[in-house]
Formats: structure tokens, sequence, C-alpha cells
């Protein structure tokens, strides 16, 4: 299970531990989780602001954010009697990097993406991929 694949190899992630967090990703309520807690970014939410902001039962949520945690998504810090959950944006940035990697044969300059990740861009393109720089 997730919790049970480990995030690095050789310094980079590995291919189960992607495999593991997109599959995490792959419920639509933890997407929408994951979502909400990147736009809390950096004060985050609690257990029961998330449940609201979701209309999801808090047993439920509970499940989705163990899942979410496991995968190295979210991370939960005790707050006096609550838990306030952010995402974790470090994994976020080495699961984007774990994608673009081998684009273009390992130069993701030549896609454009360096370049629109860099002006905040995101990296899909309105362009046909006939017209993308190559």
């Amino acid at each position: 299970m997730v919790g049970h694949v480990g995030p690095r190899l050789d310094d980079e992630i590995s291919a189960p531990f992607a495999l593991a967090a997109f599959a995490a990703l792959g419920q639509p309520t933890r997407l929408a989780v994951l979502r909400l807690l990147m736009r809390k970014e950096p004060g985050g939410l609690s257990a029961g602001a998330i449940a609201e902001a979701l209309g999801c039962p808090q047993n439920t949520l509970s499940t989705h954010l163990s899942i979410l945690a496991r995968a190295g998504l979210v991370r939960g810090l005790r707050d006096g009697r609550s838990i306030v959950y952010r995402a974790d944006l470090g994994t976020m940035h080495e699961l984007v990097e774990f994608l673009i990697h081998d684009c273009c044969d390992g130069h993701p300059e030549l896609c454009g993406l360096t370049e629109k990740a860099a002006n905040g861009r995101s990296c899909s393109s309105d362009e046909p991929v006939s017209k993308r720089r190559r």
C-alpha cells in the first residue's frame, strides 16, 4: 500500500511513489481536498473546515486525509486540540518534476515547460502539438 512505498530513489521520486501519489489523487474527494489545501497555503485548514467546505462527513474525510498523508501529499500538524492540514508543496513540486523529467528526451526547455513554469503559467498549451517548439 501507499505507506510502504519509499519516496526517493537516488535523490529522485521513485516510480512506485509517484504511482501511489497519483492513485491517491484518483478519487474525486481526495483531489478536491488537495486542491482546496493548495489554495489555502500557507495557513492550511482544520479537518472540520475541510469537511464543511467540501460537504463531506468528518469520518469519511478522515479516511481521505489518511490516504493523502500516507501518499505524502498532505501533512497534519497539531494546533491545540485540532489538527491543521496543509498540502505538502515539496512533494507536489517533485511530482511535477517527475512528470516532465523525460519530456522532449530530458530537455523540457524544448517543450517550453521551463519557461511557462518560470512565468507562473500552466504547462498546458492551447497550441496544437505540431506548432509547438521542438
